[in-house]
């Protein structure tokens, strides 16, 4: 979930010293979009290989002077080298812009470039079964963090105790479950080595074998040739991609490339399952759980709403007004879908789609059927605004792993989007009002923002989004708001313009109100409101045309990818979303439900479970996910035992 790229040239690439260092600044200011939250460079002159990493983004990087003169004095040396004929004429770099799963950037051990005796690699993806790993290799000493390690001193291991390169690959990418698009230098080969299970790797190599380049992504090798620096020495129409299972093998001696494949009777390692142990839950008894104080409320007797749900009423018979006026799901079916696929479908197997993938269960499948039973091809997209889980991050990297998929990660910058959040809880604190939740999770929206700008960056025409199903409808949202009918289709876009207008101005009365909202988040908000409400809506929805069962979900996805379930809850619904713990224990303590609720009516009105097992659900799904209110007050800097006890003391709706 990283940015990965690199250079090497020799003396015919007729690039100059100053024009080199010019494209790596770009390819880590391109590759920020991956990952900002740390960068790193090592510079192979073919006497050393110098190493410099570094918490912060990767345009501070550039700028600061300890990279301008580590750069310098590689050059320096390369330049020295060249003398000796006897070693490469090749001067060899490889850089990385962090996105941080595992580790903390603040320990700079845990940023990358990698270095290992005799080893310096960088990784994008997540292993996911790096614990299991460092477990069944305890001969090998742990000294980061970082899942990147594990791989690295495994495949180290191999070539040392003599297995050749191809088959140690081979090996060791059939040991791990998860994605590793990896980069590395040896001690003792003069060679560069990048290899992918993924596809997530592209390179241009110019006909002289003179200059070579690679990056994460296609549209970031374009605007390096977009930008002119390096004029001729590569066309267009050589950007290649390194397909998943492939690797190369670049000589830096004379820069020929060896491209091989390690996919042939590979077998995938299956994962054994996590165990996740909340220790001292006692001292966190500001969590409550407020079960009891909502059994006595008077709930629909087809489905679970309670009467402090918005705009319900019951008729004679306890129905609610959602019961009685809801129409059963038509879907448009599968061959409708296949009929519109006609018109994208690669005949190359090239990329023909993009999927947008957040690692929870719906997208998950939806990636699995839509390669596997639609037989598109497709790249997986995420945005990752900084509350994404590192569960949803593992899972997306078990599918894409096992898929082949190629993963593009967009990530802005994290902290600022957390301080957003941050701001907007805080302002909320001092007059809760159950209408203005949603704020807290404006910073997500850019997704369908980022989604349009893939389409250009990739030529590709096709997104799919496959983040929710026709069940997920939840009025409340807008409810709370003022408004009485909620979400039209799945489609943010198709409510009423009056509605729209509404609900502005909900939101300029409280933001009136309450002046705190008046702060530095207030314009990724406004974007938040018009790349949802307002911005063209030209997606394809996948569970539009296709029927959702839940059971045939999750089994699939568990039994297929061994897709992650969280420890803290039994529902496997939003758990990847690190916001979603924390709103519901809101909804809950205020209103006496959560969004599972509704989740829950919509299956009972649909005839998927019903009414008896759907208040067992509602009562097991209610209780607070400890772990990740926990989790989710530490990403954003919130004081959990002020925010709890503010939460606890609001005015409840029973």
């Amino acid at each position: 979930m990283c940015g990965i790229f690199g250079l090497v040239k020799n003396e015919n690439s007729n690039i100059s010293d100053t024009d080199t260092l010019e494209v790596i600044n770009k390819l880590f200011i391109f590759s920020q979009t991956r990952g900002s939250e740390a960068a790193g460079i090592a510079i192979n002159t073919g006497r050393s290989i110098d190493i410099y990493k570094k918490a912060g983004s990767p345009r501070e990087f550039v700028k600061s002077l300890e990279y301008k003169n580590l750069f310098k004095n590689s050059i320096k040396t390369y330049i020295e080298n060249k003398k000796d004929s006897s070693s490469t004429d090749s001067l060899s770099i490889i850089g990385h812009s962090r996105l941080v799963t595992n580790g903390y950037q603040s320990e700079n051990k845990n940023n990358q470039p990698v270095l290992i005796p005799g080893c310096v690699g960088i990784h994008n993806g997540i292993i996911t079964n790096h614990a299991e790993l460092w477990n069944e290799n305890k001969d090998l000493k742990k000294e980061t963090d970082l899942d990147t390690e594990i791989f690295l001193k495994i495949l180290k291991s191999k070539i040392d105790n003599g297995t050749n390169l191809k088959k140690s690959l081979k090996e060791i990418y059939s040991q791990i479950t998860g994605t590793a698009s990896i980069a590395m230098f040896f001690e003792e080969y003069s060679n560069l080595f990048l290899s992918t299970n993924t596809g997530s790797l592209f390179y241009l190599n110019n006909k002289k074998n003179s200059l070579f380049i690679f990056a994460s992504e296609r549209f970031i090798l374009k605007k390096i040739i977009a930008s002119n620096i390096i004029g001729n020495n590569i066309l267009e129409s050589e950007i290649q991609q390194l397909d998943a299972f492939e690797a190369i093998n670049l000589n830096l001696e004379n820069n020929k490339v060896d491209l091989f494949s390690f996919k042939e009777n590979l077998t995938i390692n299956k994962q054994k399952s996590n165990t996740f142990q909340i220790k001292g839950q006692n001292e966190f008894s500001l969590i409550k759980d407020h079960t009891k104080g909502v059994k006595d409320l008077i709930r629909c007797k087809k489905c679970v709403l309670p009467e402090t749900y918005p705009f319900i009423d019951f008729d004679e018979n306890g129905v609610c007004r959602y019961c009685r006026n809801h129409q059963r799901i038509k879907v448009k079916g599968n061959t409708a879908l296949k009929q519109i696929l006609k018109r994208y479908k690669s005949k190359d197997g090239s990329p023909d789609c993009i999927v947008a993938l957040s690692g929870g269960r719906d997208s998950c499948y939806g990636l699995h059927y839509i390669k596997k039973e639609l037989g598109m091809n497709p790249i997986a997209f995420t945005y990752d605004w900084g509350l994404v889980t590192d569960l949803a991050r593992r899972n997306c990297a078990r599918v894409c792993g096992k898929l082949g998929v190629e993963h593009i990660i967009r990530t802005p910058n994290i902290a600022k989007k957390r301080k957003f959040v941050r701001q907007n809880i805080e302002a909320w604190l001092k007059k809760p009002e159950l209408g203005m939740i949603p704020l807290f999770m404006a910073g997500d929206k850019a997704f369908y923002h980022h989604a349009r700008q893939l389409k250009k960056e990739t030529n590709i025409k096709l997104v799919f989004f496959c983040t929710g199903n026709m069940i997920e409808n939840c009025p409340y949202k807008f409810g709370f708001s003022g408004i009485k009918d909620g979400e039209s289709e799945m489609k943010l876009t198709k409510i009423k313009m009056f509605d729209k207008i509404q609900l502005v101005s909900y939101y300029l009365k409280h933001f009136l109100l309450n002046p705190s909202y008046f702060n530095s988040s207030l314009f990724d908000t406004a974007a938040a409101y018009w790349h949802t409400f307002i911005a063209k809506d030209d997606f394809l929805y996948l569970y539009q045309y296709i029927d959702w069962n839940e059971d045939k979900v999750v089994d699939t996805i568990v039994k297929e990818y061994d897709w992650e379930k969280a420890t803290d809850t039994k529902t496997t619904w939003r758990i990847g979303d690190g916001t979603a713990s924390f709103y519901n224990y809101i909804y809950y303590s205020m209103a006496g439900f959560t969004e599972d609720d509704d989740m829950i009516s919509n299956m009972i009105r649909e005839g998927y479970i019903n009414r008896e097992e759907g208040l067992k659900r509602s009562i097991e799904f209610a209780k607070p996910r400890i772990a990740s209110l926990l989790e989710y007050a530490q990403m954003i800097g919130l004081n959990y035992e002020e925010t709890l006890t503010k939460i606890n003391s609001a005015k409840k709706l029973y």
